[in-house]
């Protein structure tokens, strides 16, 4: 079995590694950028205990952060992320399409026990060789139950032709936190797999220290992206929910210190088209203030485009060409409020992007 690192779109960080493990031979091609890319960067890293619940609420009065962090997810299950023939003595065989998989499928349970782990599926097929095994996946909100027996390879390996994913990790931008819970969010907008671009689903997973190295100036047409490092053995904080708004955990509040005060989160109603500043970092562990404009805001459909901004600040136009993968998180303020986060950056226009409503973002934080 061969393990593959691939590089994709940007996720939620960096520049992005994925862990993937496939259950056959060839590898997986890259994908295409999306006109919209996330400004947000993946690696296999040990499992740590289930992830907490949602806490019941979370203040109206939060602190901003803006710092870049390492962010490790690991999945509920295991992710298909491609399915391909296992190469045997009499040919190419699909056990892993044949019996009904699809790329996007999440495999929860193998023969009644619950998987989670790329290693326990591959201990499982090489257990059973080619006796049937019983596959419980969803598919969307569908739950599966498929039938599929493993085949040898040419090499004396038992396969079944899937590729699968069970963690990834990378770096983003922490948005805020909120001292009466413990609660932060991150992001602005969900971890998604590299390549099904389908949202990871949780099992556990913690955010790190991380400093920012260096930055890969944003161009039309390419854009740019923070390079730095994190620190896999230190966790700051652990993770409860990825959300197509956003991360969010707990941590304590000693973590972020008392050198800012918590602000008002506006209400949408207190959001204006006009100037604004977002918090990033760019440099180091140093948190910066930059000057943009909200120059529209959209009406309300699922809270994951809320408003369109620029760039204005010379000097952030001078390190990164404007908004570059990794500043998606960044807290946007206005009037004294936290009033939304950066999540996208336009591919063709580096200097403008897309951001979410900040009461949107501490709405999900608890699932409301």
């Amino acid at each position: 079995m061969e393990q593959d690192k691939k590089k994709g779109p940007g996720v939620f960080g960096l520049a992005v590694l994925a862990a993937a493990v496939c259950l056959s031979l060839p590898l997986l091609g890259g994908r295409a950028r999306a006109a919209a890319t996330a400004a947000s960067a993946v690696v296999e890293i040990p499992r740590q205990q289930a992830a907490r619940t949602a806490p019941a609420a979370v203040g109206r009065a939060v602190i901003p952060l803006g710092k870049a962090v390492g962010i490790k997810l690991f999945s509920d299950g295991v992710l298909v992320v491609g399915l391909s023939p296992v190469e045997t003595e009499e040919g190419s065989s699909y056990p892993g399409r044949d019996c009904g998989l699809k790329t996007g499928d999440v495999i929860t349970h193998i023969n009644g026990g619950e998987v989670d782990t790329i290693e326990e599926v591959q201990a499982l097929v090489a257990q059973c060789e080619d006796e049937p095994l019983t596959i419980q996946a969803v598919r969307g909100q569908r739950q599966l139950q498929l039938t599929a027996a493993a085949v040898e390879n040419s090499q004396g390996v038992w396969q079944l032709g899937v590729w699968l994913r069970d963690s990834m990790a990378g770096i983003g931008t922490m948005t805020f936190y909120d001292p009466a819970s413990g609660v932060f969010g991150a992001l602005g907008h969900g971890v998604n797999d590299v390549d099904t671009s389908m949202l990871m689903p949780l099992e556990s997973g913690s955010i790190m220290p991380a400093s920012v190295s260096e930055v890969k100036k944003g161009a039309s047409g390419t854009p740019g992206e923070l390079h730095g490092q994190f620190d896999l053995t230190r966790d700051l904080g652990t993770l409860y929910a990825n959300t197509n708004l956003g991360i969010f955990g707990q941590m304590p509040r000693e973590t972020v210190g008392d050198a800012v005060e918590p602000v008002e989160v506006a209400a949408r109603d207190q959001v204006t088209v006009g100037p604004a500043t977002i918090w990033s970092n760019i440099r180091g562990d140093e948190v910066e203030e930059f000057a943009i404009e909200i120059t529209h805001l959209y009406p309300e459909g699922d809270g994951t485009r809320s408003m369109m901004i620029q760039v204005t600040d010379p000097g952030l136009l001078e390190a990164t060409g404007g908004i570059v993968q990794g500043m998606s998180g960044s807290p946007i303020l206005q009037n004294g409020r936290l009033v939304g986060v950066v999540t996208h950056v336009l591919v063709n226009d580096p200097t403008r992007g897309y951001g979410i409503l900040a009461e949107n973002m501490l709405r999900q934080a608890t699932g409301s």
